[in-house]
Parts: structure tokens; sequence; C-alpha cells
């Protein structure tokens, strides 16, 4: 028990021990670490440029342009620079100067801007380049529509009642000709939505080109609303029509009426009529490979989806 005792009190001595060079070793590094950044420095740090007051009027290219900044200050007031990507700001409304083809910024008359961002215990030495060159073009407006990406799975009986709303239904782009010419809509994120039976209500992304750096947008989201309610199969015996029966010609064909079945909403299907659709079989279309001639649908409500005809065929003879 006396030898137990013994190396527990050892094995404390030595672990105190080893606390005590820890904790000199870290005060050690700490001073040297305080030492070193209060000594000062001078660094040569690229800064991203963010544009500043750009008229609306034109769009500029280079977006990838940086200006190399020489600093001298202490350690301690570098440190920030290292920390995420350092940005450095130009003013397009002053102290730049414009021709036909690029804005030109120099270092010589931009020099205070840029010393003005910089604290007063931080000295620039050196900026590179000292000119800059931004390429412009004459911006253009164009307003296209936006197309709803969706994936809905309805719960059984219930389906869409109208179309999708869309606020706002278009999205007005500004920039260069070349690149707005090329676009004809705005497409949204995918809707994905499972056992619906409420009307929908969804604020979605827009999926914008990629060239958007070089482009300005109305809007990146839009409202999309849609009405929701219960369905059912509808039937209607229709009359056929034949149309395009040369004048020479006498016809008879049967049979005289089809049915014609459709889905629509509880709300809307008292007030669907006979007279709502229309069934026509084209003369025209008769050949070798067709001697028949073939039922369309060729009017129905907007209030109806997934019209179909009973029949696929329609016979005739030729009478004197």
């Amino acid at each position: 028990m006396i030898k137990s005792l013994k190396s527990k009190i050892i094995s404390s001595i030595k672990n105190k021990k080893i606390n005590i060079f820890i904790i000199f070793l870290s005060i050690s590094f700490g001073i040297l670490l305080l030492t070193k950044l209060s000594r000062s420095y001078t660094n040569t740090i690229a800064f991203h440029i963010n544009k500043l007051n750009v008229p609306e009027e034109y769009v500029l290219f280079d977006n990838d342009r940086v200006l190399n900044v020489s600093l001298k200050t202490q350690g301690f007031n570098l440190l920030k620079y290292y920390v995420g990507t350092p940005v450095i700001d130009i003013d397009f409304s002053k102290n730049i100067v414009k021709n036909d083809s690029c804005y030109i910024w120099n270092s010589s008359v931009g020099y205070s801007d840029i010393i003005a961002q910089f604290d007063k215990n931080v000295e620039v030495t050196n900026i590179n380049p000292d000119t800059l060159k931004f390429k412009y073009d004459i911006n253009a407006t164009k307003k296209v529509p936006i197309i709803v990406n969706h994936k809905l799975n309805f719960s059984l009986g219930y389906d869409l009642i109208e179309s999708f709303k869309l606020q706002p239904d278009s999205i007005r782009i500004i920039g260069p000709e070349m690149l707005i010419s090329e676009i004809s809509s705005i497409q949204t994120d995918t809707i994905l939505l499972k056992d619906i039976k409420k009307d929908i209500q969804v604020k979605i992304s827009l999926k914008l080109p990629e060239s958007k750096e070089e482009l300005k947008f109305s809007n990146t989201h839009t409202n999309v609303t849609a009405q929701v309610g219960k369905f059912t199969e509808g039937n209607l015996k229709i009359p056929v029509q034949v149309m395009n029966v040369p004048d020479s010609l006498n016809i008879k064909y049967f049979p005289k009426f089809v049915n014609v079945s459709y889905y629509t909403s509880l709300q809307n299907f008292n007030n669907i009529s006979r007279d709502d659709f229309k069934v026509e079989c084209n003369f025209a279309d008769l050949s070798e490979s067709q001697p028949f001639l073939r039922p369309i649908v060729v009017k129905s409500p907007k209030t109806v989806k997934n019209v179909r005809v009973g029949q696929q065929q329609i016979d005739y003879i030729i009478t004197e």
C-alpha cells in the first residue's frame, strides 16, 4: 500500500511538472507571437475591386480585375486582410475617365480615394498596376416570360382547376445586346409537391443565366399560385362533321355521333355542354394507309383536361 501511495505521489509531481511546462511554453509562444505581430511589415495584398456608381445604361466587363496594394503597418493590422477576400472600392462617378470603349482608372488620380479606405496607421507604399481599364458596352433592355418548372403529385381525385398564375409573370433584363438577345425566357427552380389537395402558393427562385454578373434582373424570385379542386370524369355524345369533301362526291358516314370523355373540376362540371365541343374528320387525310375517317376534337372548353374520343374510326361510303 505504501508503494502504491508513493507511486501516485511521484506520478502527480510529474504531471504537475508537465502542466507547468505546457503553461510556460504557451506563454512563451504568446509573447513571441505578440512580438512578431507588433513589428512593422510591408506586404502586397491582392484586392478584388468593388465597382461603385456605375451608370445603369452601361455594363462593365473585366470582372476579375484585382489591384495589388503594398501596405506597411504592424502585423496586427495586416491580419484582417488574410481573412476572407479583401475588397477595395473604385467609384465610377469621380476620378475616372471614360472614352469610346472603356473606363480608365489611374492611381495618380485615384490615389487619395484608395488611401482613404485604410486606417491612419496603415501606409500605402505602392499600387500595381497603376492603370486599370474596364471595357463597357451599352445596355439593352428585354422583357421575357417566366416559365414554371414543376413536379406535382396530386391526391386522388384532385388536380389544377386553372393554369399557374405568376407574380411577376415576366422579368426585365438589362445588359449587353449580344447576351440578352440569346435569352427568350427564364425558368424557375423546380416546384416539388406531393399529395396536393389545397391551393398552391409558392415563392420560387429563378434560374438566372451563368452570365448574370454582366446582367441585371428586375427579379430573382416569383410567386406562383394555382387553384386546386376535386375532379371528375364527364362523357358527352358529340356530332361528327366531315370537312373538305370534294363537290363532285356525295358520301354517307357512320356513326354520326362519337362519345367524348373529359376530366373537369366538380365546380365546372354542370357548366359544360355538348355545344362546347366540336369533332371533325378531314376527308383530305384519306390515303392507302388510312382508308377511313379519323375523328379529332378541334374545339373544347378551357375548363376540361384529357379530352379523348371513344371511337377512332369513322366509316364512309360514296353515293351517287
